[in-house]
């Protein structure tokens, strides 16, 4: 088995990515890259090499990509500085002589800058431009959207019987960041993957009137969907007190979403797990324990 490296394996993706590698592989072929080591010493106990990097330190990116053959690069949660870092990245990669860079990237229809969520696509944009430019093998995993973030996104939302976004008519495919991870392992572990890009999502897409259907199907509440501007909405949430980032981000997603920035379901997700992905609600069910 060749040595994996997998970035980010303290975060949730990174983390789902590690523990699937965990069933199949032997410990001592994977490596976690942290920036404080510390927080990984549950994989170190396990037998996981956990090696200190920073992506804003590029020598010590490449000190830690030597002997790695394949790395799972997940994007940097820095928003505004992810150009650099991923270029630090996939540079330091090139150094260190590793073989395939598997990618973490998203879902989009527009390259442009037009869109309503170019603060995120921005760097996905550059970073699979850069990987392609590099001669290095690559897989780029496409990520729709997590279903994770739908609560985040609908707030209390049993408590008020309400989702209040400005996501329009726009459908999304979510996917669950534990079926992401296990593609992740999947790619990482089987062959025929070179320099391929996958929409990772489920098959099915779904609006916030097919998700307020499904929780009041699954509470028995009547749950209704309430599309506003994104003007109103942000002043709504400005006066409840969120903080001006947050509103920022959920108005940018739901307003690409409403310009159906983010609609491609794929079977992609399906072939690489070797089984149906989990549904909207399944994840729901779960989520709100109904």
């Amino acid at each position: 088995m060749s040595k994996i490296l997998v970035t980010g394996a303290t975060g949730g993706l990174g983390k789902a990515v590690v523990e699937n590698l965990l069933k199949t592989i032997n410990p001592s072929d994977l490596a976690v890259l942290a920036r404080d080591p510390a927080k990984a010493a549950d994989l170190q106990a396990q037998g996981v090499t956990v090696k200190q990097g920073d992506y804003n330190d590029y020598a010590s990116l490449v000190a830690a990509f030597q002997g790695v053959d394949k790395l799972f690069l997940v994007s940097s949660n820095d928003v505004p500085n992810r150009v650099p870092q991923h270029t630090n990245a996939v540079n330091a990669a090139k150094e260190a002589g590793v073989q395939h860079v598997v990618y973490t990237s998203f879902q989009r229809k527009t390259e442009d800058g037009s869109s309503a969520a170019w603060f995120i696509a921005e760097a996905h944009l550059a970073t699979e431009k850069l990987l392609k430019e590099s001669g290095l093998t690559y897989t780029i995993l496409k990520n729709a959207l997590y279903l994770d973030v739908l609560p985040l996104f609908m707030g209390p939302v049993l408590e008020t019987n309400t989702i209040y976004l400005p996501a329009g008519e726009g459908r999304v495919p979510y996917a669950s960041r534990a079926d992401m991870g296990a593609a992740g392992a999947a790619v990482l572990t089987s062959s025929g993957h070179e320099n391929q890009s996958y929409n990772i999502s489920n098959d099915t897409s779904y609006s916030f009137h097919n998700i307020a259907k499904i929780l009041s199907d699954l509470s028995g509440k009547t749950i209704q969907y309430v599309s506003p501007d994104a003007e109103a909405f942000n002043s709504a949430l400005a006066a409840a007190g969120v903080p001006a980032e947050a509103i920022h981000m959920t108005a940018g997603f739901c307003v690409a979403m409403a310009q159906g920035e983010f609609d491609f379901p794929a079977t992609d997700l399906q072939k690489l797990l070797g089984r149906q992905p989990e549904t909207a609600e399944q994840f729901l069910k779960a989520t709100y324990q109904l």
